[in-house]
């Protein structure tokens, strides 16, 4: 992912850390743009701290809490019970056994953001 150079008096927070062009963001690259910000942290302290928070996250969801981040969203698991599905190549029922899924529900400060009302 590619991060345009943005005037500082240009860009806003909402735009912070918006690719250009679209894309993901994987990990690495949000730890350098926080590195990139915070000049007065080394980067590999910068890659411990957000390590942490998402291992707290996973932490948490793993012993069926729910994390919320105000602003931004709640994070919860959801249990998906067992079904009878089908294979998509020969159409053959398949026993898809019970099994717990992680959910996001955004929050109304990233929503609106999302729908530039912010």
């Amino acid at each position: 992912m590619n991060f345009g150079v943005i005037p500082r008096h240009l860009h806003n927070r909402s735009a912070h850390l918006r690719p250009q062009g679209g894309g993901n963001m994987i990990r690495s690259e949000l730890i350098q743009k926080i590195a990139d910000e915070n000049p007065h942290l080394y980067q590999r302290d910068v890659e411990k701290i957000v390590n942490t928070i998402f291992e707290e996250i996973i932490d948490a969801l793993a012993d069926g809490d729910r994390v919320e981040l105000r602003g931004f969203g709640a994070f919860s698991v959801k249990q998906r019970d067992a079904r009878v599905g089908r294979n998509p190549r020969t159409g053959e029922a398949v026993q898809v056994d019970e099994k717990h899924v992680p959910f996001f529900k955004a929050g109304k400060l990233l929503r609106d953001r999302l729908n530039d009302r912010a």
